[in-house]
């Protein structure tokens, strides 16, 4: 334990001492090559290969990290640079992302596999001596600055598909939303206007019931200038109209 610490800390002085001598331009490249990485790939922003363990990547992030930082570095977009450090390798301390970022690595991997494969169909040399070699003419190969850059390239293009599909979705799921948001204020709004009616209705009933015993009372409403005639008595009480006497003879 005490062994690791003093390690560390003679890597700090070392470090410390190797960044008194960098120069300001060496300082610029690093922010401006930093700003013009492929912003989906972390591995890009930290200058390390995909195979890289996450010790590799603490030391490397320390390393560029004080070499873009604002205090030391007068770049007008150093901070924006040493931004771009902190969340790629925050992201590939991040088991989740980490594992995403490795699966896209390894289908390009693939894909660039199946395309070195039929090159090799149609050169026999080569085909030959892959088999004799028992794959190690591959894997020396895949350690080719060649394929680094291939597979570089080839991840970039994975990763921009799936960054493309996941907005899609996402504006598939806005847009779902959106509609069932619209559905659901649609029916509030009729709710309430049937809440509204029905209160109304309620609120007229008493005056309804009143009208309706005034009628009963004194049948039909005379209208406004309108003559009623007069009612006629009768002595019959059975009667359920009234009847002008007849005068006889």
């Amino acid at each position: 334990m005490g062994d690791n610490s003093a390690d560390n800390k003679a890597d700090d002085s070392l470090l410390k001492q190797f960044f008194a001598e960098v120069s300001e331009v060496e300082r610029d490249s690093e922010v401006i090559r930093i700003l013009a990485c492929f912003k989906l790939n972390p591995f890009e922003h930290l200058n390390l290969p995909f195979d890289s363990p996450l010790d590799d990547v603490k030391k490397q992030y320390r390393k560029l990290s004080l070499l873009v930082h604002p205090d030391k570095c007068k770049h007008p977009q150093a901070k924006e640079a040493f931004g771009a450090l902190a969340k790629a390798q925050q992201l590939l301390h991040e088991p989740q992302e980490r594992e995403y970022l490795l699966n896209q690595v390894n289908a390009a991997k693939e894909e660039l596999r199946a395309k070195r494969k039929k090159q090799l169909k149609k050169d026999t040399a080569s085909k030959l001596k892959s088999i004799v070699d028992e794959g190690r003419h591959e894997l020396e190969f895949e350690r080719s600055a060649e394929f680094q850059q291939e597979l570089k390239l080839k991840v970039r293009e994975i990763l921009t598909e799936q960054e493309w599909r996941r907005r899609k979705m996402q504006m598939r799921i806005s847009e779902e939303e959106g509609r069932l948001k619209k559905d659901e204020e649609e029916s509030k709004e009729m709710w309430k206007r049937k809440r509204e009616h029905e209160e109304q209705w309620e609120g007229t009933r008493e005056q309804r019931v009143s009208s309706w015993r005034d009628f009963m009372k004194g049948g039909k409403k005379v209208k406004k200038g309108e003559i009623r005639p007069p009612k006629l008595k009768t002595e019959d009480p059975n009667k359920s109209y009234v009847q002008r006497p007849v005068k006889r003879g």
